[in-house]
């Protein structure tokens, strides 16, 4: 069996040996790595998907005889059908919450004890409550949902946003990851996976390992945030460290754990002093073991400068640490700003905006004292100022879309 890849020596500015150094030197070769630059702006958990089985309370599947707004459990929610490939058959939403619930698995009766509830946990919300209070949260939920709720594992999501280093060309090749493996690791003797994977983005994201195993996901999470309009909230989080540039890109290693191999965790793992397997089932008793399963994950995915090597990036990540006692929240508003997202729905509101203001009868000095009558006018200017628009080339930018809509569709339609 080959031997397990080794880490280069770490060493401090004084190039004393020290574990959390950022400067690395291969003792077999002599080569130097100065990691300075590199600053985690985040590592925590991102997504929890809590499972649960139990009976379905008898009016919960009124709430979906007609989709739209409902009220339940206190709360107002989105209610409709959803897709197979979730494993329910419906979903309450609430975004503000930061929860969604799926309700109805297609893989039990309706009137049988079953894993008919799985909630999803949004990032905001892992991050304004401690793991007792979330899961306290989630049970509350899940007593709503189902007579006598019990816990049956949960999927979780670890991630790390960095800058100062983005993936190498050859990042893909270097990356190594076993279909099979078994070994004690803290515990746990095997988990299975295979070793399909992707690359997105001209090489800019990457995506390993299998939904039914452990992935690891590599990519610009500050365009993917951008695209999702979650920019200024991550921007609000990468903000809390004191070297986050904000001009600067943020690269995310997520690991994402399946449930079943989070079981495997809960089962494998012994503790030391009572000889007790650990066996829980839900997030707050997990929360304290996610170290492990971030170094675990950095095991089953080795990237290696050169054979038997780790990169000394790898070993940096491979280090970190979650807190086993989270700080009390210091809870702030995060405002949206125009460079906090693509712009589109400014696009797509002027766009229709003129339509409307066409469909009036409006001049021009009409239209744009309406545009000015909105409370988010500002967005708008912000939006076009960032692409180099002033004032008054927007004001003629919407003369012009509405001319051309008289023009080319007549003021009578």
């Amino acid at each position: 069996m080959a031997s397990a890849p080794k880490h280069c020596i770490a060493l401090d500015n004084e190039l004393n040996e020290a574990p959390w150094g950022k400067l690395f030197i291969d003792p077999a070769s002599g080569k130097t790595f100065n990691l300075n630059n590199v600053e985690v702006v985040h590592f925590g958990t991102d997504t929890v998907r809590q499972l649960y089985k139990g009976q379905l309370q008898p009016d919960v599947m009124a709430l979906f005889d007609e989709p739209g707004m409902v009220s339940f459990a206190g709360e107002r929610w989105s209610a409709g059908r959803i897709g197979r490939d979730s494993g329910y058959q419906y979903r309450l939403q609430n975004a503000d919450l930061g929860l969604i619930l799926l309700i109805k698995s297609f893989h039990a009766q309706i009137d049988a004890v079953g894993p008919h509830l799985k909630i999803e946990v949004s990032p905001h919300c892992l991050r304004s409550q401690t793991p007792q209070q979330l899961q306290a949260t989630l049970n509350h939920f899940a007593e709503q949902v189902l007579i006598e709720p019990a816990p049956a594992q949960c999927a979780v999501h670890i991630a790390l946003d960095v800058q100062g280093w983005t993936p190498p060309r050859d990042f893909e090749t270097k990356l190594h990851c076993r279909s099979r493996r078994v070994r004690s690791y803290h515990g746990i003797d095997t988990v299975e996976f295979d070793t399909s994977s992707a690359v997105y983005g001209r090489g800019e994201s990457f995506l390993f390992g299998s939904p039914a195993g452990i992935q690891l996901a590599v990519y610009d999470k500050t365009q993917e945030a951008k695209l999702r309009d979650k920019l200024d909230y991550w921007r609000s989080v990468w903000s809390e460290k004191e070297n986050y540039q904000d001009d600067q890109p943020v690269y995310r290693i997520e690991f994402r754990f399946h449930h079943s191999v989070v079981e495997q965790f809960a089962q494998g793992s012994i503790n030391k002093e009572t000889g007790e397997v650990l066996a829980f089932q839900d997030y707050a008793d997990l929360f304290d073991h996610l170290d492990a399963l971030w170094r675990y994950g950095c095991d089953s995915f080795r990237y290696l400068y050169r054979p038997g090597w780790f990169d000394p990036f790898w070993t940096l990540i491979a280090r970190q640490a979650l807190p086993t006692d989270p700080p009390e929240v210091d809870y702030k508003r995060y405002y949206k700003t125009s460079s906090g997202y693509s712009g589109k729905n400014v696009e797509l509101l002027l766009g229709n905006y003129i339509s409307c203001a066409a469909r009036h009868r409006m001049s021009h000095c009409q239209a744009w004292k309406a545009l000015e009558a909105l409370p988010f006018f500002q967005l708008i200017l912000d939006h076009y100022r960032d692409r180099g628009k002033k004032t008054w080339e927007v004001k003629k930018h919407v003369k012009d879309l509405l001319e051309e809509r008289y023009i080319r569709y007549g003021k009578a339609i």
